[in-house]
Parts: C-alpha cells; structure tokens; sequence
C-alpha cells in the first residue's frame, strides 16, 4: 500500500505555506456537491489532495487548461476473473479510463481453489495501481446443487474480515437459504452483523424483501427493472446499476438516475470482457450513456464516485476536495467522458507507473480435472415427450423455463435445429464426482458444431452447448489440454480457442491478447450461427441456479423458483 504523506506536509502545502507535491492547473473541477464546474487549481500532498478552489504552486505542476476534472470512478461489483486476465492486466485495463477503485468478489477463483483463490486476490491488492478492495466470498459453492472445487464456511472467512484490504462479505447469492435461516448462511450473517452485506436477490420482492434486508444486506445489483429498482430504495437498500458483458441493467433503471435518488444509486459492470472494455469502455462507458439517454450529469457523477464511496464506507474519496485521496480523472466533457489523465493516489496512470509494479505468481494451475468424454455421454434419456428448456434472454441472465415436446428416437432426445433446441451439458471439472448433466437449450440459433467454456458461474465446471455429440466432446476434451478457456469446434476440428490456464477463469496474456483472442472466438462462434453478441458469457450464466428461472448444472435441469433439482 502506497504510504500517505506525513501529516505536517498536507497541512502547509494545503495553507499553501510551501509548494505542493503536485499542482493540476487551469482545469475546471466538476463540483459534485453544489454540480459547478468550478476553474481552480488542484494540490496534492503525496497520495492526498490538499487544495482546491485557490492558487497553488508546486515541485511539479501539471497544465489541464481545457479540461475537467472529475473524481475516480468507483466499480461497486466485480468479479475481475471475468474480465479474463489477472488482476494486474485488469488494472492497466481499465484505470486509464478512470476506474481507480474497485470493489471485488472473488468468488469465481474461490469456487475453483478456495481461500487460496481469496490470498491471491488480497495480496495482488497490494501491488496495483488502482486502489482494489477485496468482499469475501459469501457462497462458495452458490447452492447445494452443483459441484465446485472448494466450500467455505463462516470460520474459513472471518480469519479475513479484519485483513486491511477487505470491505465486508460479498454478494449474498443465497437468497432462499437467508430467508430459510440455513444453518451456514446463518451463521455467516452472525459474523458480519454491523459491516458491510452485499446482497444479490433478482426479483425478490414484497415481504420476502424486507426479511432478506432485515439480515444486515445493504446494497444489490440485481434489479432488472425500475419498479423492482425502486421497492429495494424505498426499503433501505443502495441499488447498484449494472452494465456487464451480459446483464445490461442501465437502460431500464436509467429513469431513476436523478439528483434526487442518485445519493442511493451506484454503478457496477459485475462481469464485464475485455473486448466490450476496448469497442465500448467500462464505468466511462455507462456515465456516457447515461448522460445520452437523459440522465443529469451531476446524477450520473454522483453516483459514478461520491455515491458509491458512501454507500461501502470509503470516506477518504469520491470528491475532488482536501483530504481525499487524489483519485482524479481528467476529461474532455462530462458529456464525453473520454480520459486524457488518471492519477491515481496522487501517482500519474503512465506505462512506466504500471511497469514499475511487483507482480506475483498466479494460482491454481492445472486446475481442469475433467473426465474425457466420448459422444455417447451427451445423449439425453427419458421417455416424457414434454421436456424442460432453458430459454435465453438476450442480455439479460435471467432465462424463462420453457417446455417443449421433444420425442425420443432410439432412446435419445436429439437436438432440433430447426427449433433452435440445443444440447446442453455441464462436466464436472475439479475431480470431485465426475457427474455430467445433459439438458436443452433455445436461443443460441447454433446450427453445427460446438462451443465450450470453463466460464460457467459459479462453480466454473465444463458447460458446452452443441448440435453435433462428437463436436461436443472434441471442445470439451480440449478445455482439459489448454488449461480451460474457450473453444469453438465444427466437424472435428478446433476453429478458435482461448487458453485461462489461472482457474480456468484468467489469462497470463495482456489483456490485448484476450481481447483479439474473443474477437476470433466471437467470428468462428456466428460462422455456426450463433446469433448472441456475447455467447460464451452469456452460456456461463446458464449454470448459475441462484438466478431465475431454469438453469443446469452437474446436478441436472435446476428450477430455480422451486430451488430443485428436475427429477
């Protein structure tokens, strides 16, 4: 962690006794208490701004004449393994525009390794540019209807929750298992009674609402709708609003994005790929299309920085004013909301800042433990015509539990292309039990071939989707040889794959690498017909069983609104 400047040096450089560390001058600072844009110069202390609105010289003096300053963004929930490179490649990602504090879950590593998976997390904190703070995992596994590589209880977690860079106990994904007083989700509620509760609970609402905030949960960014938005504000809650990779969120709670209500509003990507990162950009991204579709840009600010400081307790930023961290951007509107510079607790985002890092070594290689496969595992039994299909919806993760007459032929239901009913599987992975479940799947508009990922939340076993059985074994065999990842196959050979050789979840690559990487994945998927923008992202989340409505895992066909397994 970057040592703060004595504090004898912040008090004469703020009176402006001596010069500053370092002066920003001639910008116009974006004023997110009173919305002016205000021209004065900017001093700062060491990682700490000690000067606003007045005159400042400085040891070294930056000229912003033109632009606007605004303070760092803050990601409010992320899961940075889904940005598919190591948190360091994250950091150089996505802090030169403007996103200088995260807030992390690290449950998809966890899911994999365990605590291990959380140590890396921490102890990469340590060493980025941006500020990352860590939630610890609250639901490793999700449910107990999947199979993951770890599980960690309440006596696991709370050695961590005093650890320097954690901010309190991450998404609580479990929804049924708080409002049923399960005995584990009891008890790690006990433990975090008075801190900070991250909730996840798509769709609750009513009563059921008021019981799950009643456990101490505090803020959530699951709503998909201004009126479900809205009942969780009403009833005490921080809404974060999301704009992931899939789960596209901004447009329908933008109406609530106001002076009014922005003082309880956030933003968050959740899971957000480096190609939507380099063709559209990450929390810059949202503030500009908030700003398009009509949002008040002192809302959008707000909520983008000051907001989010406030609602998980970070007082030490979110306003460009004395004493706060110097997390600043500079801009060229609020309209555009492009960044020119980041300084990042007082240092300048530049490659020689990043290079100058000390990395560590990642964890949890060799963590693909999968069986092989042959074709015939793929087949799907049963003599009931009447067959339980998850439905896609486009950008969101939310799916309708569809039924569908699928007749079997020779003991098999077969895929139907012409309806758009797909195989689904899920492989057990981390060399636990070896299940494999085999369900159906509309919405991919696959026509041939195969696509397979060891992205598949949150367990992060094999899920493959395809039209041809021998296809489907060739990219799931494969995720085994690379590491994990992700593959496209057709007629026997491998057209494009990704390598995540940590956790089968991160690339050792620069994050440029990944994101030509997903370009091509991307073309070799539509080249089968896929008609979805994001298909291995969005095939992940079909294995999540916490998220209505119909979802698989190695446990079979998962009705979530029943929270069972489909006989």
């Amino acid at each position: 962690m970057r040592p703060t400047a004595p504090l004898a040096d912040r008090i004469d450089q703020g009176r402006g006794l001596v010069p500053a560390d370092l002066v920003l001058k001639g910008g116009r600072v974006f004023d997110l208490v009173t919305g002016e844009l205000v021209e004065t110069d900017v001093a700062i202390c060491g990682d700490t701004i000690v000067g606003v609105f007045g005159g400042y010289s400085g040891q070294r003096e930056v000229d912003v004449s033109g632009r606007v300053l605004v303070a760092g963004f803050i990601d409010t929930h992320l899961h940075i393994e889904s940005s598919l490179v190591t948190p360091f490649e994250f950091d150089r990602c996505v802090l030169p525009r403007g996103v200088t504090t995260a807030i992390c879950d690290p449950h998809e590593i966890a899911n994999v390794c365990g605590l291990d998976g959380i140590r890396y997390f921490l102890d990469a904190s340590e060493r980025t540019l941006m500020d990352i703070r860590v939630q610890l995992s609250s639901c490793v596994p999700s449910t107990h209807m999947e199979t993951a590589g770890a599980r960690l209880e309440a006596a696991d977690l709370i050695p961590l929750m005093d650890h320097p860079r954690v901010i309190g106990l991450a998404e609580f994904m479990n929804f049924p298992g708080v409002l049923h007083k399960d005995a584990g989700c009891m008890a790690k509620l006990e433990a975090w009674q008075g801190r900070h509760i991250d909730g996840h609970a798509p769709l609750l609402r009513g009563n059921d609402l008021n019981g799950y905030i009643a456990a101490g949960i505090w803020t959530e960014h699951e709503a998909t709708s201004a009126g479900e938005a809205l009942e969780k504000l009403r009833k005490g809650m921080r809404v974060l609003i999301r704009e992931g990779s899939v789960s596209k969120d901004l447009h329908a709670l933008v109406s609530l994005l106001t002076e009014r209500h922005a003082p309880y509003l956030c933003l968050c990507t959740d899971d957000r790929n480096p190609l939507d990162i380099g063709e559209h950009g990450h929390l810059d991204y949202m503030i500009r299309t908030a700003i398009a579709l009509g949002a008040p840009p002192l809302a959008v600010y707000r909520a983008a920085s000051l907001s989010a400081a406030e609602a998980f307790g970070l007082k030490d930023r979110g306003l460009i004013a004395p004493g706060k961290r110097a997390d600043i951007v500079v801009i060229d509107t609020l309209e555009g909301c492009n960044a020119s510079a980041v300084f990042a607790g007082g240092v300048e985002v530049t490659d020689a800042a990043f290079a100058a890092r000390k990395t560590i070594e990642p964890v949890a290689r060799h963590s693909v433990k999968a069986q092989r496969v042959e074709p015939h595992h793929f087949r799907c039994g049963g003599n009931r015509v009447e067959t339980p299909v998850i439905g896609i919806l486009p950008g969101k993760i939310i799916t309708e539990h569809l039924t569908h007459e699928i007749a079997p032929t020779d003991g098999d239901k077969r895929p139907d292309l012409a309806r758009d009913l797909l195989r689904i599987a899920v492989i057990e992975r981390h060399g636990v039990n070896g299940n494999i479940a085999t369900g159906f799947v509309k919405g991919f508009g696959l026509k041939r071939g195969a696509i397979a990922s060891t992205v598949c939340h949150d367990h992060h076993n094999i899920a493959v989707v395809g039209a041809d059985y021998a296809d489907m074994a060739l990219a799931a065999n494969r995720l085994g040889e690379i590491e994990g990842g992700f593959v496209v196959v057709e007629g026997g050979r491998v057209l494009a794959e990704l390598a995540l050789p940590v956790a089968g979840l991160m690339s050792l690559e620069p994050f440029e690498v990944v994101r030509d990487g997903l370009v091509k994945l991307r073309a070799a998927a539509a080249g089968l017909g896929v008609v979805l923008e994001e298909p291995f992202l969005q095939l992940a989340f079909l294995a999540l069983p916490v998220i209505p409505h119909l979802k698989i895992t190695d446990y079979g066909m998962v009705d979530v609104d029943r929270f069972e397994v489909i006989p």
